[in-house]
């Protein structure tokens, strides 16, 4: 999530969010946070079709917290609000991987139900094969009574 989501959602500013999180870096490593690159953010803009850094009042490049960072922050925000707000959080992601977990099972069943029908398939098709061939080998018999001359 981007630092200026998670101000909102913290009901405080961007600018004391990002405050709290350097003065407390010490609990952010590299792999719990990072800033933007120049393109990063002109992808991000043209998502909002605002091509002014200072229309969307962005005076620095935002960071982009990981779901342990956003954990990390309820440790360094202390307020009613940012609890809250933590649990929240806490309790969609915990929803977000339950349901990862249920729609990689549904995934699986799908996979193996593919190749079940597809060897059904194939095994339709070999015998749809069979009988037509069967069929070409009959009709080339003659079948019935054939009239006597006289």
């Amino acid at each position: 999530m981007f630092d200026r989501d998670l101000a909102e959602l913290y009901q405080v500013d961007t600018k004391r969010l990002n405050e709290q999180v350097k003065r407390n870096i010490d609990r952010f490593p590299d792999d719990f946070m990072f800033q933007l690159t120049d393109k990063e953010l002109e992808n991000w803009k043209s998502q909002y079709a605002t091509s002014n850094k200072e229309i969307m009042g962005l005076r620095k490049m935002p960071y982009a917290f990981t779901e342990e960072c956003i954990y990390m922050l309820a440790t360094v925000l202390r307020s009613s609000v940012a609890a809250q707000t933590s649990i929240a959080i806490i309790r969609t992601f915990t929803k977000l991987r339950e349901f990862s977990k249920h729609y990689n099972a549904l995934a699986k069943k799908i996979m193996e139900v593919e190749r079940k029908s597809d060897q059904q398939y194939k095994a339709l098709t070999k015998a749809l094969d069979e009988l037509i061939e069967e069929s070409k080998a009959a009709e080339s018999k003659t079948i019935g009574f054939i009239k006597p001359a006289q």
